[in-house]
Order: C-alpha cells, then sequence, then structure tokens
C-alpha cells in the first residue's frame, strides 16, 4: 500500500513539476547597490540622462528579480512610472520598450498575475519576435496557467465530491431510523 501511495505520489508531482522557474533572483545586498548608484546619478547634477537612466534600469531589474513581494512590487511600479515617462517624452527605442515590457513581465509573473505578464510578453515579442528571454519566460507562464488551471480544477472536484459525501451522508442518517421500525 505504501508503495502505491509513494507511486501515486511521484506521478502527481511529475505533473506539476519541480515549481522552479529558470529566473535568476536577486538580493537585497544587489538592491542595495543599485539604490545608492540611482541615488549617486539623480543627486549628482553631472550625471547624463543616459547614465540615470541605465541606473534606474539596473535598479528595476534587481527589484523584479527580488525574493521579497515588496521589492517586486516597487521594480513593477518603477517601470510603469518609466514607461509613462519614456512614452510622454518619446525617448525610448524599441530596444528599451522590449526591456522595459519584459521586466515589467518577470515582475508580474513573480507576483503571481500570470496573465498580465502574458499580455506584456505578447507585446515583448511583437517588438522582437525571436527574443528567446521573452519566449522561454512566456512558456513558463503559459504552463504555470495550465498548472493553475488542472490545480483549480482538482479543488473544484474535491469540494464537489465532499460536499456530495455530505450530502449522502446527511440523506443516508435521515433514512436508517425509518427502515429500522
Amino acid at each position: 500500500m505504501k508503495e502505491m501511495m509513494n507511486n501515486i505520489f511521484d506521478s502527481v508531482s511529475s505533473l506539476f513539476g519541480s515549481g522552479e522557474d529558470h529566473i535568476p533572483w536577486c538580493n537585497r545586498d544587489i538592491i542595495h547597490r543599485c539604490e545608492i548608484e540611482v541615488g549617486e546619478a539623480v543627486n549628482k547634477g553631472e550625471s547624463t540622462e543616459e547614465r540615470k537612466s541605465k541606473s534606474i534600469m539596473r535598479l528595476s531589474w534587481a527589484l523584479v528579480h527580488s525574493m521579497q513581494r515588496e521589492d517586486v512590487q516597487r521594480g513593477i511600479d518603477m517601470l510603469l512610472q518609466a514607461t509613462n515617462n519614456s512614452m510622454a517624452k518619446s525617448t525610448n527605442s524599441p530596444l528599451d520598450q522590449r526591456e522595459m515590457l519584459y521586466l515589467m513581465a518577470v515582475g508580474y509573473y513573480r507576483s503571481g498575475e500570470y496573465s498580465t505578464s502574458r499580455r506584456l510578453l505578447n507585446r515583448c515579442l511583437g517588438i522582437e519576435p525571436k527574443w528567446r528571454r521573452a519566449l522561454s519566460l512566456k512558456k513558463t507562464v503559459e504552463d504555470r496557467i495550465v498548472k493553475d488551471g488542472v490545480i483549480g480544477i482538482g479543488i473544484t472536484a474535491g469540494a464537489i465530491i465532499a460536499a456530495g459525501g455530505i450530502v449522502a451522508t446527511c440523506l443516508g442518517y435521515q433514512a436508517a431510523p425509518l427502515s429500522q421500525s
């Protein structure tokens, strides 16, 4: 019996995979160094707009790759602001747009907002259809959407079966006294 249960567990585990993605993580030390770099770029009068922009992009990259939800959200917010600012000024190239869309997609993936991540990746691939990083993340996102759907269906089916068992048990107890007389 124990072996059979292990086989069932292994089958279910293989369906859901290891749960790991291949997106790098970033620690607080790197984020802190990027924050210092942004502070220096913004506060020094001799810094160019390009230097400021690049340091903000590095900080955004570090934030969306963080293990801390609040850092990821902060990175998404920074990227949204940068995107809005650059669109208003018409200053960013397609390459910059692609990178910002990709980083926002990473952030939304890390936040569990898979449909938003997929939408951003589709926009990113509209700019460069064969970009491997975006294609790889899109596959990861779509696999996660499918996996979550299977889990949702399983939970729903389990709840229906449990409710049916409770109803059957209640009806069985009500019917039992009538049949004993």
